[in-house]
């Protein structure tokens, strides 16, 4: 039985317009090198601050200059609010009735980020979804989950597994056999793996094609996380 899910924020469960794509590509290129979509899209889903070191090296740069990575940061930040402010992040069609329909069933459901925690609560307090506490005050109709763990929280972010396992451990998960994980990049499909889960699902609600994440390590590729109670629901029936 699957008692935890585990899935990532932008892409898969939130629909942020693409922010988080242009922010970083604008922030790497203001340091003065070019970025290529193939680069940016691969450190998609990453911790940010590893995603801004390794694409100012492919980009021919020099990220090792005291503060050079730092500041690239604050402007990715300074530049999402921008957008964000402009585009508010909104949830996946079905997202909401998804993570209810799992809570319902018994499976705790933990998101994770390659965001910082300071921008994922931003995002989580700007949508009303809010952590689970039986004693707080929020409305029922809000948006609950089990778990946030963020890249700057772990030793090393995605395509390592740390994250997932950290939700583990909030939520009280002792075995990754009842654990699964869903996202929309490689590196999510490629942590979920690592992370020994029982199931890892590529979702297309991101910007990856379907041929994309061919030879990747997933269970099964899903056009949204929306689809996952449903699939719970038939592959373990």
């Amino acid at each position: 039985m699957i008692t935890l899910a585990v899935f990532d924020m932008a892409g898969t469960t939130i629909d942020d317009g693409g922010a988080v794509y242009e922010a970083l590509r604008r922030a790497v290129e203001e340091t003065g090198v070019s970025v290529s979509p193939a680069d940016l899209q691969n450190w998609m889903g990453t911790e940010k601050r590893a995603a801004i070191t390794a694409l100012i090296e492919l980009g021919g740069g020099d990220p090792s200059p005291a503060g050079t990575v730092d500041a690239a940061f604050e402007r990715f930040r300074a530049i999402l609010d921008e957008l964000y402010a402009e585009t508010p992040p909104t949830p996946l069609p079905g997202i909401p009735a998804a993570i209810a329909a799992l809570r319902a069933a018994g499976t705790k459901v933990a998101l994770t980020t390659g965001f910082s925690v300071d921008v994922a609560e931003q995002i989580l307090e700007g949508l009303g979804w809010v952590l689970s506490d039986p004693d707080d005050s929020a409305p029922n109709r809000a948006v609950r989950i089990d778990a946030l763990v963020c890249g700057d929280e772990v030793a090393s972010g995605r395509p390592a597994p740390y994250m997932i396992h950290r939700a583990m451990e909030l939520t009280g998960t002792p075995d990754v056999s009842e654990v699964l994980v869903a996202g929309d990049t490689l590196v999510d499909v490629q942590a979920g793996a690592r992370s020994g889960a029982a199931i890892t699902i590529g979702v297309l609600s991101g910007k990856l094609s379907r041929d994309a994440f061919a030879g990747q390590p997933y269970s099964a590729l899903l056009d949204s996380v929306a689809e996952v109670p449903d699939y719970l629901a038939t592959s373990t029936a």
